[in-house]
């Protein structure tokens, strides 16, 4: 039998915002990815006296990058008693999505991340500033869009990896770009959202490139970068006013939101830049500026979905995907 190339993928301990890690197993073909162990004091998840970590598989897909039989693994992290580690945000978003199960919710999440050249957003001169905003976003031409050669490669790559990506755009500031996962459930959504960022970091690799999820990568009048969650559950795909008591459910929730929508927050919502400040919640049919739009079409059609426009680039998916499962299927209960 042949050999099959496993790359190993998790998150690590780094605070405020974790990184991913990954390291490759070989097995032999047809075996399922076996636990395996890590040295977590060296990614900020053990101390050095006690230092073993546990991955356990839970998605797995073709590798893209190295092609053939080669499989990527993601993983979350335990304990060696097999019991969640900390830092393991999956354990709890599985559980509580077991809980709301019948609420039949899915997501639709919008990763922008921004390319950076050396210490410059890509497309940014050595010195100063490009033209302000207003050509990039859903640009075309070499003077107004930046790094497409790399983006274009992550999505054939994701969907060669068979990712739930359902499209990519160009956003508002140079260098800045966005890729959708979904519609899916809670730990599917996530699981492959953390698989498409390891895609992208690893493509942008290859160019000399590195892709961020800073949330305000340029300071100045420049958009910062968000991952917008769109969602709905059973009840909102039949019912507008189920769509509006969600928002409402996310109102009397703002601020344990805002705690947990990714480092850095308060430099991206600012109430400006197709934003409402943190310190505020509103929705409103198609406004961007709100916290959370109702789409044109929901409005017409009286049923949907709405998108929840607060998440960070950098957020984690379990914790955003669970908070509003608790929030808005717990609500209802």
């Amino acid at each position: 039998m042949g050999k099959v190339r496993a790359e190993y993928i998790w998150i690590d301990g780094t605070i405020p915002t974790p990184k991913l890690r990954s390291k490759t197993k070989v097995l032999e073909e047809g075996e399922e990815p076996p636990v395996w162990a890590f040295d977590g004091s060296s990614t900020n998840q053990a101390a050095g006296s006690t230092s073993d970590c546990v991955l356990r598989p839970v998605f797995k897909c073709h590798d893209p990058m190295r092609g053939g039989t080669s499989i990527l693994v993601m993983n979350e992290v335990l304990f060696p008693d097999m019991s969640p580690h900390p830092t393991n945000t999956r354990a709890a978003c599985e559980e509580v999505a077991g809980k709301y199960a019948s609420h039949e919710m899915i997501f639709g999440i919008e990763q922008e991340y921004t390319f950076f050249k050396g210490s410059r957003p890509l497309g940014f001169p050595d010195a100063g500033y490009p033209a302000p905003q207003g050509g990039y976003y859903c640009g075309v031409g070499a003077d107004e869009v930046f790094g497409r050669d790399v983006v274009e490669k992550h999505l054939d790559i994701c969907l060669e990896a068979d990712l739930g990506v359902s499209g990519i755009n160009g956003e508002v500031m140079p260098g800045q770009w966005e890729f959708q996962i979904g519609p899916l459930p809670a730990l599917e959504v996530s699981d492959q959202l953390w698989v498409g960022r390891w895609l992208l970091y690893r493509v942008a690799e290859e160019y000399g490139i590195n892709a961020t999820l800073y949330p305000k990568p340029a300071r100045g009048d420049w958009n910062g970068a968000g991952a917008h969650t769109n969602f709905s559950t059973k009840e909102m795909r039949e019912s507008y006013q189920a769509c509006i008591d969600a928002a409402e459910a996310l109102r009397r929730r703002h601020d344990l939101h805002i705690e947990n929508y990714g480092s850095g927050i308060e430099e991206r919502l600012t109430g400006r830049h197709e934003t409402c400040s943190y310190k505020e919640f509103r929705y409103g049919v198609s406004d961007r500026g709100a916290s959370v739009r109702i789409p044109w079409q929901v409005e017409r059609d009286q049923k949907g979905y709405i998108e929840d426009r607060r998440p960070n680039a950098n957020m984690d998916p379990y914790v955003v995907t669970r908070l509003i499962l608790e929030t808005v299927a717990g609500g209802a209960t």
